[in-house]
């Protein structure tokens, strides 16, 4: 049996195991195995308020949040936790790709459906549901290399290495990157997805690579890295990807930045919540999650900000904490409209 059979033929039995459940309650676990940013924040709350917006629909969907600092183990113990409770489904941002692989077998066992959101995984007994992070590394990365012209010297800040939605953003802007050969990347650093650390790192890649003429930068440090280049002076020279906080998008607006975002917007696990709901009723997908080198993703669209459409994203922020990210995800109605 080929991967992508073994997955499909996975994916029935849960939910045929589904569809034999009362149809009217569902537990849904929620795993963020850290907490470092307001992004996770907000990812859980969205995630909640989806759940609620199911009483309207007839269901009641509770949610168990397990959300810690914690190393995969941690994390594993977190899933094998919802197992012990029972719970019908549980959706995880992973701490890593391929670790889970035993343990998502054993929620399977037990008759558990498993999303991924933020990072893909390996198991043939989850899907994933949200943003192709590769794409996103390339499209920042496009929007850098036709902004500069396809030349210049570009250094990049990246986030936790090792982490797998990292690694496929560093794998896209590299994609990228090497078809421009006018692009030169001089040096590539980890920031841990920390404003403070994106904003030191930043400051010692000026002070080594004075005549830079781009920067790729993830969310989460890009607000420090600009402020950075805020002070060096260099703010009409230099060209950099951006954040999707309001407090950057009134940053951006304000001084008229040289920026672009790519969104991965905290809503990913709420569009996974309401897939997750469809399917344990025993409905299913037209199209099978099948994407993804793991034959086992079903993306979403990937928004971009840019001078284009800035005033729209601050429009959609207006009222909101600086912290609060630009974000989307699929409406009841329109994860419905992914079912047979």
């Amino acid at each position: 049996m080929t991967r992508l059979s073994a997955f499909a033929a996975s994916v029935a039995a849960i939910a045929l195991t589904a569809s034999v459940a009362q149809a009217d309650t569902f537990t849904i676990g929620l795993s963020n195995g850290w907490v470092g940013s307001e992004w996770r924040t907000q990812m859980i709350e969205e995630a909640q308020a989806a759940a609620a917006a199911w009483e309207e629909k007839g269901h009641t969907v509770n949610v168990v949040v397990q959300s810690a600092n914690v190393d995969v183990p941690g994390q594993i113990a977190h899933v094998r936790n919802f197992i012990s409770q029972g719970v019908d489904a549980i959706i995880i941002n992973p701490n890593s790709p391929t670790a889970f692989d035993p343990v998502f077998a054993q929620a399977k066992e037990a008759g558990i459906l498993v999303i991924s959101t933020d990072a893909e995984v390996s198991s043939p007994d989850a899907i994933y549901v949200g943003i192709d992070q590769t794409a996103w590394g390339a499209r920042g990365a496009e929007w850098l290399a036709e902004t500069l012209n396809g030349e210049g010297k570009v250094v990049a800040i990246n986030g936790v290495a090792g982490h797998p939605a990292n690694e496929m953003r560093v794998a896209g802007y590299r994609s990228v990157f090497e078809q421009h050969p006018g692009i030169e990347v001089v040096n590539e650093v980890n920031a841990n997805w920390d404003q403070a650390q994106g904003q030191q790192a930043m400051q010692n890649l000026l002070a080594t690579y004075p005549d830079i003429a781009g920067v790729w930068v993830q969310d989460g440090m890009a607000a420090g890295a600009w402020k950075s280049i805020q002070d060096a002076g260099k703010t009409g020279d230099i060209a950099a990807t951006g954040e999707i906080r309001k407090d950057f998008i009134d940053l951006w607006t304000s001084e008229g930045l040289n920026s672009g975002a790519t969104v991965n917007p905290p809503g990913v696990m709420a569009s996974a919540l309401n897939v997750a709901v469809f399917m344990l009723e025993g409905r299913e997908l037209k199209e099978p999650a099948t994407a993804g080198q793991y034959g086992n993703a079903m993306y979403l669209p990937i928004p971009f900000i840019d001078s284009s459409n800035l005033a729209e994203a601050a429009a959609q922020l207006e009222g909101k904490p600086g912290h609060y990210s630009y974000t989307s995800a699929l409406s009841i109605e329109d994860a419905e409209a992914l079912f047979k």
